[in-house]
């Protein structure tokens, strides 16, 4: 189970790093491309590696499942946009996908007893952030 959730948060890690450049950064060039074909692989990974995470509902999906199921929607519904020309509607579902992982992120890192949350208070104890 601790792989799983290790992948899970490995790809969420990279997801925020590239969906940041992917925000910051000129839209619509090679490297704007790149680096989203980036952040929507491993947002895909994080999506697909919630599914065998079930610690909230022991042995069973829970309101977080929807969520991923949410972003997967998102995600493809992105893809769909911009293929079909809608850059305003790619836009408005990639920016809506990273907020909802960035919040997601900081709910993991605020939750008690949640692995997030035992490292990231771990490091703050020890004074390492």
């Amino acid at each position: 189970m601790l792989t799983v959730i290790a992948v899970h948060i490995a790809a969420a890690v990279l997801a925020v790093m590239a969906g940041a450049v992917v925000f910051l950064f000129e839209k619509g060039s090679a490297r704007h491309r790149l680096l989203g074909r980036i952040w929507v692989s491993a947002m895909f990974i994080t999506v697909l590696s919630s599914v065998y995470i079930r610690e909230l509902n022991p042995g069973h999906f829970s309101w977080v499942h929807g969520l991923s199921l949410l972003t997967a929607l998102s995600l493809v519904r992105a893809i769909w946009a911009i293929r079909q020309g809608n850059v305003r509607g790619h836009a408005f579902a990639m920016q809506g996908s990273l907020a909802g992982l960035v919040v997601a992120g900081i709910a993991a890192v605020a939750t008690p007893h949640r692995l997030l949350n035992i490292v990231v208070g771990g490091w703050i104890a020890r004074g390492f952030w």
